[in-house]
């Protein structure tokens, strides 16, 4: 008897210290700056290099990724993506009122924090909350060794047509393991992430890396064949679970983290 309520104890411990041991979900702040001249996108982007990311790693977040739509799309020029991690919501709510307290920050970013209303830094921002998947609940950076010129990373945006659909989609990636085969297949995937607030909903977003172009389709087309995503997809369970997917091909900047 002794023994087996011992057996009993040391389970629970491990499940309990199992449960302590996962890391928690992350929540991500995806920033888009739209702008209506080159001028303004320049003062944006001395602001973020000069006062936001130097202030946010002086706060310990190190992870802060800067992105510019690749040369081609037809909003170069016209907007940034800006993608900020945080270990809860509450630091989330907490990282203006941080800043705010930061003299180095506003010294370094007075230029954009002190714009006046006649010529402001951008048109407009539109910004996105995410927690991150059960299946990947840490961002990550991204290991490659081309120059940044040469590196694609997708950021992908997926619909859904109801809220229950939608849920279907989220589990077809964490229970259904479809970040577990993006893994497998070397995607070098930053995050995967449901989208708590944005003007798209209900909507998941994830970005994955690329060491260039041809790289990019090489792997999709290994994604498409692999049998494991054949016969994921194949499941009446899964089916018909995205109404619309967006597709966007950003660089990093050279001050970007990630």
């Amino acid at each position: 008897m002794n023994i087996i309520k011992t057996s009993f104890f040391c389970m629970a411990c491990l499940i309990a210290w199992a449960v302590k041991a996962a890391p928690e979900q992350e929540f991500y702040e995806l920033r888009i700056y739209i702008f209506k001249s080159p001028e303004q996108m320049q003062r944006t982007e001395a602001y973020l290099e000069k006062a936001l990311l130097p202030a946010l790693h002086r706060l310990g977040n190190l992870r802060v990724g800067v992105f510019r739509p690749v040369e081609t799309d037809s909003t170069f020029g016209k907007r940034l993506y800006v993608f900020i991690p945080h270990k809860t919501l509450a630091a989330f709510d907490k990282q203006e009122s941080l800043l705010a307290k930061d003299k180095t920050y506003r010294e370094s970013g007075k230029d954009y924090i002190d714009a006046i209303y006649t010529e402001p830094p951008y048109k407009r921002i539109q910004i996105i909350l995410l927690k991150a998947f059960s299946g990947m609940p840490l961002a990550a950076k991204p290991e490659l060794k081309t120059p940044v010129s040469e590196r694609v990373y997708e950021l992908r945006s997926y619909e859904g047509h109801t809220e229950k659909i939608y849920r279907n989609k989220v589990d077809m990636f964490n229970s259904g393991d479809e970040v577990g085969l993006f893994k497998r297949l070397g995607f070098n995937a930053v995050f995967y992430g449901e989208v708590l607030s944005g003007s798209n909903m209900p909507n998941l977003m994830y970005m994955t890396t690329f060491e260039n172009q041809a790289s990019r389709d090489a792997h999709w087309k290994a994604f498409v064949d692999d049998a494991q995503w054949k016969s994921l997809s194949s499941m009446p369970h899964y089916k018909n679970n995205v109404s619309r997917i967006e597709i966007f091909f950003l660089r990093p900047t050279t001050y970007s983290d990630l």
